[in-house]
């Protein structure tokens, strides 16, 4: 039996485990959180290193990217430098295939007509692959990066602006303490804080890591769509109170429960016969395409009729 594990510098109330079977392997696959200490999370992959077939480094990227340039966060490669067998992924790969994918098949066989659609993407520069195919399917998108990352309410409209942005700040931002720019430990765990609601407002959809999303989330998001990866069933009751209508995860649900794309990753690396690094984009495809990964579509909350044509007109998995 195969095992994948997630280790996480986010809270370990998210903590889940599942066994599964996929290409007729059996899997079990583990997410752990280490509520911010980083030396939990040190001790944890160095004591578990060559025992399990994959590692998903959680709560922290390892990678950012701006097209094809690539940064490194300084405190993620610390986390892993002493890691000598088992395989570490972060994420970054299957962001760039199945979130692109996951928007493709959004406007292709789901029938969801995204042209125009106003869309907030929290932060592009960790999920550049669904950044570049939102833009490509016509979406006006707003990217938070400046906002999110940084607090300060400054809007990028182009990826254009965008590739600009991340060569002048990423050298500085990823050499700095990852807690001082992303929700670590108990930090995930606050919400609500009515910062930046006019942008939330202006979105017809609510896209990128869900952490970013919840941390400044309104208390009416009646009608949004929310996409996104990793969500607990308490996430999900909150959106379903707040009024969103439907919600899209990019990962699978395995018993109930969406997993992080670090700990994916590590299932199509346990997978295939290479290393992470000699995977490229059309192995990634051809794991997906042999496995059937496919977006989660639930409707949370019953709006007008007219919203619902593309439901009526495209049956989607609920």
């Amino acid at each position: 039996m195969k095992q994948v594990i997630s280790i996480s510098l986010g809270s370990s109330e998210r903590d889940h485990v599942v066994e599964t079977e996929i290409l007729g392997e059996k899997f079990v696959i583990k997410r752990q959180g280490t509520d911010g200490d980083m030396q939990k999370a040190i001790n944890l992959f160095e004591e578990l290193d060559g025992k399990v077939d994959a590692f998903g480094l959680g709560g922290i990227d390892l990678y950012i990217y701006a097209g094809t340039k690539r940064y490194t966060f300084r405190d993620a490669k610390k986390m892993i430098r002493n890691i000598r067998h088992t395989p570490v992924v972060d994420g970054s790969g299957l962001k760039n295939t199945l979130e692109r994918r996951t928007v493709q098949h959004l406007a292709r066989e789901y029938g969801y007509d995204l042209k125009g659609k106003k869309v907030l993407l929290v932060c592009a520069v960790d999920r550049f692959g669904m950044a570049e195919a939102l833009v490509t399917e016509g979406c006006d998108v707003t990217f938070g990066d400046v906002i999110f990352t940084l607090g300060i309410p400054i809007p990028v409209k182009s990826l254009k602006s965008l590739g600009k942005l991340a060569r002048t700040l990423c050298p500085i931002l990823t050499k700095i303490p990852f807690k001082l720019l992303y929700p670590t430990g108990d930090n995930q765990q606050i919400e609500g804080q009515q910062r930046f609601k006019k942008f939330y407002d202006e979105a017809d959809i609510i896209a990128g890591d869900f952490h970013y999303i919840k941390k400044y989330l309104p208390r009416d998001i009646k009608g949004k769509t929310i996409l996104t990866n990793t969500v607990t069933t308490k996430d999900i009751q909150m959106l379903k109170e707040r009024g969103a209508w439907l919600l899209i995860t990019t990962t699978p649900h395995l018993n109930g429960r969406s997993f992080g794309t670090n700990v994916m990753e590590g299932v199509l690396v346990s997978l295939s016969s290479k290393k992470p690094t000699e995977l490229k984009t059309e192995d990634y495809n051809e794991l997906l395409d042999r496995i059937g990964f496919e977006p989660h579509i639930q409707i949370l909350n019953n709006l007008d009729v007219n919203t619902f044509k593309i439901i009526d007109n495209n049956p989607i998995r609920i």
